[in-house]
């Protein structure tokens, strides 16, 4: 068996009612998880491409959040409506869907422009 090409996590993570920072799902489903395996199956990629849910990826502000690996491609703000666009440009195509993508100022940092103060 070849190696992935691509692994994609899905944020899953689940925040109580009135938390400080808010949840990529609020139900404890992931539709964008079910889909982009769907459309990745579908598009004969289950040898090379693995997608799994994960748990908090700390982008929640930007949530629903997607992150891509090798290419540290990291999604934010992601609709069911999107996801045929990162199989098709991103993963198949090599390129990445530009208008989703998170800042690089916003990655691994505790002063996001997004984020509230705490206290």
């Amino acid at each position: 068996m070849p190696l992935f090409e691509h692994h994609v996590f899905v944020c899953h993570n689940v925040r109580p009612e009135g938390a400080p920072r808010p949840s990529c799902t609020s139900d404890g489903k992931s539709e964008l998880h079910t889909q982009l395996q769907q459309l990745a199956k579908a598009a004969g990629l289950g040898a090379t491409v693995r997608i799994n849910k994960s748990g908090c990826l700390d982008q929640c502000e930007h949530g629903p959040n997607i992150v891509v690996y090798p290419d540290a491609v990291w999604y934010g703000h992601v609709t069911e409506a999107d996801v045929e666009e990162i199989i098709e440009s991103h993963i198949l195509g090599g390129k990445p869907v530009e208008r989703l993508r998170l800042a690089d100022s916003c990655l691994n940092t505790a002063t996001c422009e997004h984020r509230k103060p705490k206290g």
